[in-house]
């Protein structure tokens, strides 16, 4: 590990990038990831297999009288004789097919793809040389991310990777309350080294803080991803944003950039909160959007199951309606959209998430020109339905109406989307009024052509001081209609 730690060093000595927020406030969003505006997450790993909870269920089996830990001593007996650590022969993703996952985003009209490397129980999805306690010497025996990336190259998607791995560092540390499987001593190597007592995570400078020890592994692993699987997106969970782990993450920064520009790429850090200074990298809401555009590129992550990340026997589902209304939302504020999905532990996708995922893409083919390489309109929407903005707030699917539009602009055509338009034949788009006395319109061109997108039959259209006035036949789509407006 020293000897990695010397090379991260002499990357950042030698690069344009130094591990300092103001030399990584050089950092530009890449050309793809301005274009890009729909990503798949993969949730996937040991938790998989009890499919119970959600994919923290490594961390909730061990909190005492918690469903997990109930269902756990029922299922499994006691957790001295059976812990997390005994779901690892039990993942052998007998039916993972790597080439059918990414045939699957692509056919969804996904861009990037950016599977789990690492999550909060410390099993790594990729072939380690830190670690014996990864997908290719234990469980499926195979080099999980590594495969993907390798498929996701062949069918034109853009491969990333995410690294939950910061917050191991108490992920496990409830297994120390009682007689169970976790129990000290524990040393660097161990799978669930050092399972610390939880902090109070809106702390920023809560204790015992990551040691340097637990923070110098966290800094290799994150380097190892970066340099055996050259992923162009990392993002990373929540944690990161402690006080500890600052310097580290900035030279994770630094020694990612400083490799890309060697590779001759661009590449995109996703994280949340304020873990990185503004600009540096791009900035994530978990599970909700903003109400309004932004003027920096941001993205959403989300999942196609309201109540985990990963496969569970009782998933509940969203609609392939609410995901796509809002995706259209967030892409109309200069976002795009992650969205997850958790395959079984035998590798399979479930019929839901597959259903789901193939729903999106019917959707996509036909009106992703007013989402792929969309930009912001001066407008990015009306109508009555307020979002709310900030995290988890996105489980319900919103009331829209059919005032509720979105704008996006592509060349020379601006989109008007119809967030519902269900048995609706007449739409009017109020941002594209013509001016009166008592305001100044949005749009002083002239308007050549509209068409709505999927139907065939043009609609008739006229534009007064109300709006723009768009009259079609009933529309029988419960999915989001895009009216593609030709301006000059």
């Amino acid at each position: 590990m020293q000897a990695y730690l010397e090379e991260i060093d002499r990357v950042i000595e030698s690069g344009p990038y130094k591990d300092t927020w103001e030399s990584l406030g050089q950092y530009r969003v890449p050309e793809w990831y301005e274009r890009a505006k729909f990503g798949i997450f993969i949730h996937w790993g040991v938790y998989s297999v009890p499919a119970f909870d959600s994919e923290w269920y490594s961390r909730n089996m061990y909190i005492q009288n918690s469903a997990a830990y109930k269902h756990h001593l029922a299922t499994y007996g006691k957790h001295r004789d059976f812990g997390y650590k005994d779901f690892i022969p039990m993942f052998k993703a007998e039916k993972f097919d790597p080439a059918a996952w990414a045939a699957l985003f692509k056919a969804a009209g996904a861009q990037y793809v950016v599977p789990v490397a690492e999550h909060h129980d410390g099993f790594q999805m990729y072939d380690s040389a830190l670690s014996v306690w990864n997908a290719k010497q234990k469980g499926p025996c195979r080099d999980v991310l590594g495969e993907l990336s390798e498929e996701f190259d062949k069918a034109g998607l853009v491969r990333g990777a995410s690294s939950h791995r910061i917050e191991h560092w108490f992920f496990m540390g409830h297994g120390k309350e009682f007689d169970s499987d976790i129990q000290e001593p524990l040393k660097r190597g161990d799978f669930y080294w050092p399972s610390m007592p939880e902090p109070d995570h809106q702390d920023l400078f809560s204790e015992p803080a990551p040691s340097q020890e637990y923070l110098e592994d966290w800094l290799c692993r994150c380097c190892e991803i970066v340099d055996r699987y050259r992923p162009k997106i990392i993002y990373f969970d929540w944690w990161i944003q402690h006080s500890a782990v600052k310097p580290y993450l900035k030279k994770f920064a630094a020694y990612y950039y400083n490799r890309a520009q060697e590779w001759g790429e661009g590449v995109v850090i996703n994280y949340k909160h304020d873990a990185f200074m503004f600009g540096t990298a791009v900035p994530d809401v978990e599970r909700g959007q903003f109400a309004d555009a932004k003027p920096y590129i941001w993205q959403t992550d989300t999942a196609v199951a309201k109540n985990s990340w990963c496969y569970t026997e009782h998933n509940r589902y969203k609609t392939a309606r609410q995901i796509v209304r809002d995706m259209v939302d967030i892409v109309s504020k200069n976002g795009r959209l992650l969205l997850n999905i958790g395959p079984k532990a035998d590798g399979s996708i479930p019929d839901e998430d597959k259903a789901i995922l193939l729903q999106i893409g019917a959707w996509l083919q036909v009106n992703g020109e007013a989402i792929y390489g969309a930009r912001l309109w001066r407008r990015s929407s009306e109508g009555p339905t307020k979002i709310t903005e900030g995290q988890f707030a996105d489980s319900e699917e919103k009331p829209y109406t059919v005032r509720d539009i979105r704008f996006t602009a592509n060349g020379e055509n601006l989109y008007a989307i119809c967030l519902n338009m269900q048995g609706k034949s007449k739409v009017c788009i109020k941002s594209l009024a013509l001016a009166d006395a008592s305001r100044k319109p949005n749009f002083h061109g002239a308007i050549r052509s509209v068409e709505v997108l999927g139907f065939d039959k043009t609609p008739k259209w006229h534009r007064n001081k109300r709006g723009l006035i768009v009259e079609t036949q009933e529309i029988e789509s419960d999915m989001p209609v895009v009216f593609k407006i030709t301006v000059d």
